[in-house]
């Protein structure tokens, strides 16, 4: 990923959090000398060595998966919050931009089954059911015919991450007027995650 010096993100805790937060990723692979990609939600662990893991699943009936063991090189892109910026906001003549929040995760990639799918497919559930419903259901509450089929129609993985490249461009090269506005003007936006965007500037304002 192209990072210029000053939008590139060095602070651990916030890349591991980005990408605990926007779970949903794309996953790239390469078949055939072309990139081939699923848009997936990966779990993230981390081993005795706080080495990255990435466990997720895909669909049997993707051809995606047909690959990995003839090329394990992957990359696992977790896009943050982003919004567009306007030049008008700026106290000189510009172009516009957008600003955003995203990690690369470079690794290999080798499939699951087993007990180790199962202990995977429990801990995804539990993640987003948690985060995301009111009365949450656990893997058990599924009924066991569902879950037979449904195993029998997907293919565990897990990548074990070997490079991560993070940007987070948020307004750094401008001036301190230019930025200030930037932040008001965001946070008067309804457009895709501006308020967000304006959150992430002023926790790194100098």
């Amino acid at each position: 990923m192209y990072i210029p010096p000053h939008f590139k993100e060095t602070d651990q805790k916030e890349i591991e959090a980005l990408v605990r937060e926007f779970g949903f990723a794309l996953l790239i692979s390469v078949k055939d000398s072309l990139p081939i990609a699923t848009h997936i939600p990966l779990q993230l662990l981390t081993d005795e060595n706080e080495n990255w893991i990435l466990q997720g699943h895909m669909a049997r009936a993707n051809e995606q998966w047909k690959n990995f063991e003839a090329n394990k090189d992957v990359l696992a892109i977790f896009m943050g919050p982003h919004a567009y910026v306007s030049p008008s906001w700026y106290n000189h003549r510009n172009v516009p931009t957008w600003n955003y929040r995203a990690v690369h995760a470079y690794g290999k990639i080798e499939l699951i089954e087993g007990e180790k799918l199962e202990l995977m497919l429990r801990g995804l559930m539990a993640r987003y059911e948690t985060a995301h419903a009111e009365k949450p259901q656990s893997y058990d509450e599924t009924p066991a015919k569902i879950l037979e089929m449904d195993l029998r129609a997907l293919v565990g993985f897990e990548i074990k991450v070997e490079r991560i490249e993070a940007a987070s461009k948020l307004s750094q090269n401008r001036d301190a007027e230019s930025h200030a506005n930037i932040i008001e003007q965001l946070k008067k936006s309804e457009a895709y995650d501006s308020k967000r965007i304006a959150q992430e500037m002023e926790k790194r304002k100098k």
